[in-house]
């Protein structure tokens, strides 16, 4: 066998079994721009840009509960400024496919909430600095993502509405210096953060952390898909939960719920001339 094709083929060997061993790829986010007069690059480029970028980044990558989330590696490079996301080549490979959804259909609307959230931040950032923001991965076939200011990656508002949602579990956290929330571990929604007023925490009685209570709020939900936007959930109250059986409190309900059945029937039947 000819020396060139030998080496042809062991390359070409070493790099199938490297695709097959490869577990880690990456996601690329590409800001291309000027400041003033100046090309952008990574010298000129502001911590608090790249603080952004590294949150939004996260929240594309794994919109979910995200303390369990894979390792995220971060570095940046020259051409203009080039952020690189490093992570496991599942999260690569699923991410791709959302960025190919993205282009095809032209809007965000389908995303999980965080995700949109970055993708409309993004867009605003390339309107407000006439950025050209590209988003791609280490895929030899990637999807690419071109957010600029002739482009309007925005949800659609007609989606959300107000609505009003229960929680119960178990609270974690409840604070803040200027912006007070508290942090409540559900079983369906893993940890939520609801916005509180400093006021109802300076003047709870008690200490709420690590109990189990039930929290009624307000935010936005999405009237196709009912999903929550957990970002914008405000505290309205808080309710005591108590798990256990009391049969007392249950007749008591129960007696209120068939007083109220009777006063329903009793007016029926003035309607209806039953009573007559």
């Amino acid at each position: 066998m000819p020396h060139n094709l030998v080496v042809k083929t062991l390359y070409n060997c070493g790099y199938f079994v490297n695709l097959i061993m490869e577990k880690v790829g990456y996601i690329e986010i590409r800001v291309l721009g000027n400041k003033g007069n100046l090309d952008l690059t990574p010298d000129a480029y502001d911590i608090r840009e790249v603080v952004l970028i590294i949150e939004h980044a996260e929240h594309l990558l794994f919109p979910g509960e995200r303390k369990d989330r894979p390792l995220i590696s971060y570095k940046i490079e020259e051409g203009s400024v080039k952020h690189i996301f490093k992570t496991g080549i599942q999260a690569i490979i699923g991410f791709n496919a959302v960025l190919g959804t993205i282009v095809s259909s032209g809007n965000v609307d389908f995303l999980d909430v965080s995700s949109a959230k970055a993708v409309e931040a993004f867009q605003e950032t390339a309107l407000k600095r006439d950025y050209s923001i590209m988003i791609s991965t280490s895929l030899q076939e990637t999807n690419t993502l071109k957010i600029d200011k002739t482009t309007n990656f925005v949800r659609n508002s007609v989606y959300w509405a107000d609505a009003e949602f229960y929680f119960y579990g178990r609270i974690t956290n409840a604070g803040g210096k200027d912006k007070a929330n508290i942090h409540l571990v559900t079983d369906e929604f893993g940890t939520i953060v609801i916005q509180t007023p400093q006021k109802f925490l300076a003047d709870s009685e008690e200490n709420l952390l690590y109990k189990t209570y039930g929290i009624k709020a307000k935010g936005k939900q999405n009237t196709e898909t009912g999903e929550i936007d957990k970002q914008s959930l405000k505290f309205d109250d808080l309710i005591n939960y108590n798990t256990i059986y009391d049969e007392k409190y249950l007749d008591k309900l129960r007696d209120k719920a068939m007083k109220w059945l009777s006063e329903k029937e009793d007016w029926l039947g003035d309607i209806r001339g039953y009573n007559a």
